[in-house]
């Protein structure tokens, strides 16, 4: 019989592409163990997370053959010989599959850093396309996976040229009887439905919660395609992408509210009763990618932060402190406006932007003038907009700075910006009382080092340590800095990460990224010491606002730490909720719609849900109802200053 070289052809391709999508998943393993510098033990469970590997693989294959094959088809049943129609064929497989080993290398770097794979919230990056291509090209790891991509890719097409020349084209004149090319193609037909259906069961196709099988959070991730993650959460982000989230009734959500405000006065700290004398100046520092972990205050063998540590020893220090979410965008948010964030929803960028009787917009009434530091483009993910809108007299960023302190994609480097800061509140300092926001980002990727320092690291070979040493050091010399002026002593100065890191995760939404500090300094007038409480972003404002003595008011969900004890504090990830009290967390993963209950004291990965359902609803029911109730109080515009609706 002759040879089906159009059959054989696709078949082929798909193959090879499964070969190489497999080794694309193999160096993201490589990469996440020397990330995490300890990574588990995965013994035989490993080959099961390739197996989940094959079958997304395989679909996200299928839906980039489908066209190709059903012109090969017609090319078979017509007769069809002219060589440009399969050329035409052949590239279109060829570019396809390069823009998805383009995903693959991008979510390399993704993985490691978010802990999550490649989905529509990379997008935001694009949003600056210059911010972007100067991210990649000024940080070597990316520049190193992106040589990644283009090896892989030069590969590829020289296999495809030679699949093309001696499969294809070699036996471009043979067709098969029509006896035999039909059946096969009704064959190559159904496979190729039921591969992008992804299962045969009827109760639905292949979905992202496919891929979860144990308790392990990275091989329950390391199995899925990040194409395949990318255009699902595309596809949900159009969905709902106008649509408010709908996770419980209203009446439920106003009624968790309710209570949160109702929580009896827990007046066992001394700082109950604390109030700074009036007028006293606020510099709230967010601190990019500040995990406890970093810090001593768990583990003091590990710590990066000898000059945060110090800090926290002078301080009234909250180490069980939860960031609101895993962006940047939800860290500045939540902290200066008491609010929540609400999954996957960029609140800085909506439109229009709301308007938020925060932190900035209440000293601003109280006779405070408020400026916000950053260091890099003003108008990054809408930043300036934002702030302007809600509360800040002055936004400052690199287009403020001299051109010859511009080091990168992040503007100047965390102590230069420090050292404006210090300017500028020399110049400001004998008008009155203060806000001033610093909004850190060293430890961001692309990672820049500044030369000419006296910083003497302990990990100057590695440079993901090295730079929050650095981090660390810029803070250190700041408050050596400070502490010189004479405006030092009426100021009080609050630090809190935006987020923290993905280190050593144990589950899928990784507790070291929401697991942060928070330490209120004021030498004299606040007494060091280390709080038990639980805390999140949101009770940042109103705990400075108290300590004022000015009224927080009811456009604020979070609460005054110093005379309320929580019992939960509750976080997003994108597509995931989590809820903390002192033994557990209660997990939900919207894409997946189901839930897991486990003692994150212990590091244990059990699945308790089924064994304390109550305790799970009830940490449900919290998390909820204060994320509905936020939306709730955005959309009805409920969250402006009486003055400013």
């Amino acid at each position: 019989m002759k040879k089906n070289a159009r059959f054989n052809y696709i078949l082929l391709i798909y193959l090879s592409g499964l070969v190489f999508f497999t080794l694309f998943r193999l160096a993201e393993t490589v990469a996440y163990c020397a990330h995490t510098e300890g990574p588990d033990d995965f013994g035989g469970m490993y080959l099961m997370a390739l197996w989940k590997g094959f079958r997304f693989d395989t679909t996200v294959s299928t839906y980039l053959l489908a066209l190709p094959l059903l012109l090969l088809i017609i090319g078979e049943m017509a007769r069809i010989r002219k060589r440009w129609y399969y050329a035409i064929v052949h590239y279109m497989l060829m570019v396809l599959y390069t823009v998805c080993f383009f995903a693959c290398a991008a979510d390399i770097p993704y993985f490691c850093y978010f802990f999550m794979r490649l989905d529509a919230s990379a997008l935001d990056l694009t949003n600056s396309f210059g911010m972007a291509l100067s991210m990649i090209v000024s940080e070597p790891m990316y520049v190193g996976y992106f040589f990644v991509f283009v090896a892989v890719s030069v590969g590829w097409w020289l296999l495809g040229r030679l699949l093309l020349r001696r499969v294809l084209m070699a036996h471009i004149d043979e067709h098969l009887p029509y006896g035999w090319s039909i059946p096969m193609a009704v064959v190559l037909l159904v496979v190729g439905f039921i591969g992008m259906r992804g299962r045969v069961s009827k109760k639905g196709p292949i979905r992202v919660g496919t891929a979860y099988y144990c308790s392990n959070a990275f091989l329950n991730q390391i199995g899925l395609n990040p194409m395949f993650t990318f255009i699902k959460s595309l596809e949900e982000a159009g969905k709902s992408a106008n649509k408010p989230v709908e996770l419980i009734d209203l009446a439920t959500a106003q009624t968790v509210l309710d209570e949160e405000r109702a929580l009896p006065e827990d007046n066992t700290l001394p700082e109950a009763s604390l109030r700074l004398p009036e007028g006293m100046n606020v510099v709230l520092v967010l601190m990019e990618s500040m995990s406890v972990d970093k810090t001593a205050l768990y583990d003091p063998s590990t710590s990066l932060t000898p000059c945060l540590d110090s800090l926290m020893r002078r301080s009234m220090t909250f180490g069980d402190t939860w960031s609101a979410g895993i962006h940047t965008h939800n860290g500045i948010y939540s902290t200066l406006y008491g609010h929540p964030a609400i999954m996957a929803r960029h609140m800085i960028k909506n439109s229009p932007i709301p308007m938020m009787c925060g932190l900035p917009q209440r000293l601003h009434d109280a006779g405070y003038r408020t400026y916000y530091f950053m260091t890099h483009d003003e108008i990054y993910d809408n930043m300036q907009a934002f702030l302007y809108r809600n509360g800040f007299d002055r936004v400052v960023g690199e287009h403020t700075y001299p051109k010859n302190e511009l080091v990168g994609t992040w503007g100047v480097p965390d102590h230069v910006m420090f050292d404006h800061v210090i300017e500028h509140i020399d110049s400001i300092a004998a008008g009155g009382p203060f806000l001033t926001t610093v909004m850190t980002c060293s430890d961001h990727g692309p990672y820049i080092i500044p030369e000419g320092i006296d910083l003497v690291p302990k990990h100057a070979d590695d440079k993901l340590k090295h730079i929050v040493e650095y981090a660390d050091w810029a803070i250190g010399r700041f408050i050596r800095m400070a502490e010189g002026k004479e405006w030092f002593e009426n100021t009080l100065f609050v630090f809190v990460a935006d987020h923290g890191g993905s280190l050593n995760p144990l589950y899928d939404l990784t507790l070291a990224y929401n697991h942060i500090p928070l330490l209120f300094f004021a030498p004299g007038k606040i007494e060091p010491h280390f709080v038990e409480r639980l805390a999140m972003q949101i009770d940042v404002s109103p705990t400075i606002l108290g300590l004022l003595g000015i009224d927080a008011g009811d456009r604020m969900m979070g609460l005054n730490l110093l005379n309320h004890n929580r019992k939960y504090a509750f976080f997003s990830a994108d597509d995931k909720i989590g809820v903390v009290d002192g033994e557990l967390f209660y997990l939900f993963r919207a894409k997946q719609d189901n839930e897991s209950l486990y003692r994150y004291r212990e590091c244990d990965t059990e699945d308790l849900i089924d064994r304390y359902p109550e305790r799970a609803a009830a940490m449900r029911r919290y998390a909820f109802g204060m994320t509905q109730e936020s939306q709730r109080m955005l959309l009805e515009g409920k969250t402006a200053c009486d003055n400013n609706q």
